[in-house]
């Protein structure tokens, strides 16, 4: 796919009907020569949409309106170019775990959670959070994440959570302020209620900040494991992660988290995390699939809004 096919797509399955601003840039990125060529200078992992839009807005650049964006991008490049080479898209989403309660909440109690790919942990809390599918509300406090829930019943109680660890190669530490900017800076410029989520989640994390571990997913995750307690399901998870990992690790790391003991729920693009016999998705927006132990349950969208069952 180039570079221009993957920002067209981009805007037209991602951004459509979510982010009009970005929508915008991706496709003027798609049709720009100049900025096509700039973007080819950067290895393959770094040239995505999410980490573009990402830098120049933590830089303090317009993404508003594309020719201020691209004004902006081609006299700052070197600037953008450096934050692009160092940084990865870390969108640290605790909307995401709407899509994962009710999975964790059905499993064996307590838990031991263990993300891959953790940014800062913010999803290393779903029994911290409240949840709302439709008019069912679970838990209480802040944030409460809302989610459209389609052919599943939401779950009746939070999991209860004894142990939980992050792995990442770039752990972000929820206490440091440039680091919790940086997150702010990952989310869509209109989603004013992700940044409002992203603060309340942030002072949960702060609270009691999760084990964080500077590792591979493949070498340093057994390691990790074995600190979970026992007595506790070990769960380990991911969320829109491994479409930052090339396709032989992504292999390497399904047959490991596979003969783990406990469980491996996973919520990734089909492209990336391939299942037979899925169903056809409920739009033409992307979805994620969640799946757990390697069986497909249900579409789900990227931010935690809807997921739809059909397991």
């Amino acid at each position: 796919m180039t570079i221009s096919e993957i920002y067209a797509g981009f805007a037209a399955r991602e951004a459509r009907g979510v982010s009009p601003a970005y929508e915008r840039l991706a496709l003027a990125v798609s049709r720009d020569r100049e900025m096509l060529a700039l973007l080819g200078t950067l290895p393959p992992a770094k040239r995505q949409p999410n980490l573009l839009f990402g830098v120049v807005r933590f830089l303090g650049g317009p993404v508003e309106d594309p020719a201020a964006f691209r004004d902006y991008t081609l006299g700052n490049w070197p600037a953008v170019e450096a934050e692009m080479r160092t940084r990865a898209t870390q969108t640290n989403e605790a909307g995401r775990c709407a899509l994962l309660l009710p999975v964790l909440a059905a499993l064996p109690q307590p838990l031991a959670l263990l993300e891959v790919g953790a940014s800062a942990g913010l999803c290393l809390y779903p029994d911290r959070y409240a949840y709302r599918y439709g008019e069912h509300l679970v838990g209480a406090g802040e944030p409460v994440l809302d989610c459209a829930a389609t052919g599943v019943a939401p779950p009746a109680r939070l999991p209860r959570v004894v142990w939980r660890a992050g792995l990442d190669l770039n752990p972000l530490d929820v206490t440091d302020p440039a680091d919790v900017a940086w997150l702010d800076a990952l989310v869509w410029p209109e989603h004013v209620h992700r940044r409002a989520r992203l603060r309340a989640a942030a002072s949960v994390a702060a609270a009691e900040p999760p084990l964080l571990v500077r590792g591979d997913l493949v070498d340093d995750l057994p390691a990790l494991a074995a600190q979970a307690p026992r007595g506790a399901t070990l769960v380990v998870f991911h969320t829109s992660v491994l479409y930052q990992v090339p396709a032989p690790r992504r292999r390497a790391f399904a047959e490991l988290a596979r003969g783990l003991p406990g469980h491996w729920i996973a919520n990734e693009a089909p492209d990336v995390l391939p299942y037979a016999g899925l169903p056809r998705p409920p739009g033409a927006a992307l979805f994620n699939v969640l799946a757990l132990d390697g069986t497909p349950l249900a579409w789900t969208r990227s931010h935690g809004q809807a997921i739809t069952w059909f397991a």
